[in-house]
């Protein structure tokens, strides 16, 4: 397995829905092995495949995060059996040094599958639940700085100004997202 490079906020990929995956073959599993690998490598909480330049829906998280040996999930559908909700520090691997409050539902459950194809189902809360929730996002070209509030998107802003990886042509990108 390979450690990739993360794409960064700006990237069109990442704005675009990713595609069902059809074929549960080895090419999927050297997919879910390098998004286990590069995640490991960035010490982050997940990772979806948009984030390695790959249009498919799928994403892993940190084995720290459940308690079960499945950290990946293929073509997710979420569910929220109830209306509670969380506020908390969210940050992503494509948008390096930015954390932000972002509300989030507080539990859920999500169906797939797993890279062998078997049907799974995955319940989650708190710090699980968000990762859930922030990574299906990514596959349907969607960001956490999506969900901020006005007030927050006007902080995130001069965050990313004073970022090292940032530039003029990253926020000519960010302003034509169709998500703004």
């Amino acid at each position: 397995m390979t450690v990739i490079s993360i794409r960064k906020l700006g990237d069109p990929v990442l704005r675009e829905p990713a595609k069902p995956i059809t074929d549960f073959d080895a090419e999927l599993g050297t997919l879910v092995g390098d998004l286990r690998e590069t995640l490991s490598d960035s010490k982050g909480a997940g990772l979806a495949a948009p984030q390695l330049g790959v249009g498919l829906r799928v994403f892993v998280w940190s084995p720290k995060l459940s308690d079960g040996d499945l950290d990946h999930l293929v073509n997710p559908v979420l569910d929220f059996p109830d209306e509670e909700e969380q506020d908390g520090m969210e940050g992503c691997l494509s948008i390096p040094g930015v954390y932000l409050d972002t509300r989030r539902r507080m539990n859920v459950v999500a169906k797939g599958f797993t890279m062998k194809g078997d049907p799974v189902q995955v319940v989650g809360d708190g710090m699980l639940a968000r990762c859930i929730q922030h990574e299906t996002d990514h596959l349907d070209g969607v960001m956490f700085i999506d969900r901020l509030t006005p007030e927050m998107r006007e902080q995130w802003m001069a965050t990313l100004r004073a970022a090292d990886w940032f530039d003029a042509d990253v926020m000519a990108r960010i302003k034509q997202s169709p998500h703004q």
